[in-house]
């Protein structure tokens, strides 16, 4: 064979013989996504677990912890339907939780939206999700994910097709683990419930028990960097460790645009000189960076409609503000915005004509049914019943500096009348440049849909449309 015939042979391989070492150039992405947990961690300061979370502990010695993550939408489905595509979820209609789960109440995205592991397997990446979706959108599960599979799996991508690099999802249970078998329980005689609680028996059992499945989802991450360790893929793995909105038992966490209810940790550790061990970041960030960094991290171009940033851009300019929302959670209708801002936490509650402690899924809870026979009784503490069942102010303003539990509502001080006008400028400006999509009532086909799967549960006057129908 001639040196031509050679050098030209050797030009048409050279794409396929370099693509091995540029597929090991490209990180694996990894989620580990957790459901409705609060950052009841050591490393974040909490003195319960202090020594108890090790294995998260170690993550964040090995890499970047932000200690001020706030998601979306403090509950599951908006806030995952949120974060899989990139924007927020009343940017695109998918903000009611638990919508389009019928054919006529299906809700298809923009053209020009692509869900993040279609992105990700159009740049070669291989996908995986072990565990929940909850997507309030249509989608093919075959489209987004190169293998899935609704068990949890903690070594999902021992199921990937080999010689690919893989972005991957494992959802943990997190505040929802069964820790009836944990052998390390918090003894509830030693818990503290926030003050707008009764401090008694039920509350402090509720609150213990919260910071036991925060052990668990230690071990549980134990297991996944042990299997990644295992098959020798810490090399070349970006891990991102967070969890979807605050626990589920507090009633004014998950589901409210509360401290605890948006505040989430978030630990980023791998191979990339950017992620510093043991680097601690204060900014305001939201779970939609997560996203875009995702995708910034494996090398890929961030979509203009995206409304997260890279975090680790070297051009990152930091957040004055950070805004989560909540509608329609399953049957119970509700509307309420939020702006968090360096010390500030400003709440907007668009309909006054309904407590805070609706009818809803919780229900059956017996610290639900505690706080409702309370109020009945007239035996809640004062605080208490104010707060889940008294008149509901439109504005909420809060110094959390001075006030870490949302108690004084600084909205009709003078004093803070300024500030008063600085967020509510900011979330006006906001829910017009995004249109929200909140400020519009949901569909018929909608509220039919939920209507038809929770029948008498549905008290909300907005249902009385349909039902004429």
């Amino acid at each position: 064979m001639t040196r031509l015939r050679l050098s030209l042979l050797f030009c048409l391989l050279a794409p396929c013989l370099a693509l091995p070492s540029q597929a090991a150039k490209q990180p694996n992405i990894l989620w580990i996504f957790i459901e409705d947990m609060s950052a009841w961690i050591d490393c974040y300061g909490d003195k319960v677990n202090q020594g108890k979370t090790p294995n998260i502990d170690a993550l964040a010695k090995q890499g970047v912890r932000f200690s001020r993550c706030y998601v979306p939408c403090p509950v599951c489905s908006p806030c995952r339907s949120a974060m899989i595509t990139g924007a927020y979820q009343t940017t695109n209609g998918i903000h009611n939780h638990r919508s389009s789960r019928s054919p006529a109440g299906a809700i298809r995205l923009p053209k020009r939206v692509t869900t993040l592991p279609q992105i990700f397997r159009k740049h070669g990446y291989a996908t995986f999700n072990s565990g929940k979706e909850d997507y309030n959108f249509v989608f093919n599960m075959d489209e987004l994910y190169s293998v899935s599979g609704k068990k949890r799996n903690l070594t999902a991508w021992r199921s990937l097709p080999k010689g690919k690099p893989w972005f991957g999802q494992i959802q943990l249970a997190g505040g929802k683990s069964n820790t009836k078998k944990w052998k390390d329980k918090v003894d509830p005689a030693s818990i503290t419930p926030p003050p707008y609680f009764p401090n008694n028996k039920l509350f402090r059992k509720w609150h213990a028990h919260h910071f036991d499945t925060v052990r668990q989802t230690d071990s549980d991450t134990k297991n996944i960097m042990d299997g990644l360790k295992a098959d020798g893929l810490l090399e070349n793995t970006i891990i991102f460790w967070f969890t979807d909105h605050g626990n589920n038992h507090s009633v004014r966490a998950k589901q409210f645009c509360t401290e605890s209810g948006t505040h989430v940790p978030l630990i980023v550790l791998g191979p990339d000189e950017r992620l510093e061990a043991g680097a601690l970041r204060k900014d305001l960030i939201s779970t939609l960076d997560i996203s875009a960094t995702s995708l910034s991290m494996a090398g890929i171009e961030i979509p203009d409609y995206f409304d997260g940033v890279n975090l680790f851009a070297k051009d990152f300019k930091a957040r004055d503000h950070v805004i989560s929302a909540r509608d329609r959670c399953d049957y119970t209708i509700d509307y309420i915005r939020t702006v968090r801002t360096e010390n500030y936490r400003y709440i907007r509650n668009f309909l006054t004509d309904r407590p805070l402690l609706q009818p809803q899924y919780r229900d059956n809870r017996d610290y639900v049914q505690f706080l409702r026979k309370g109020h009945a009784d007239g035996t809640l503490p004062k605080l208490t019943d104010e707060i889940f069942f008294g008149p509901r102010s439109p504005e909420e303003l809060y110094d959390l500096t001075a006030d870490p539990h949302e108690i004084k509502n600084l909205a009709k001080d003078p004093k803070f009348t300024n500030e008063l006008k600085r967020h509510r400028m900011i979330l006006a400006e906001w829910q017009k440049s995004t249109d929200d999509k909140g400020q519009y009532p949901e569909s018929d086909a909608g509220l039919q849909e939920v209507l038809d799967q929770w029948k008498s549960r549905c008290v909300n006057p907005e249902y009385d449309r349909v039902r004429k129908k």
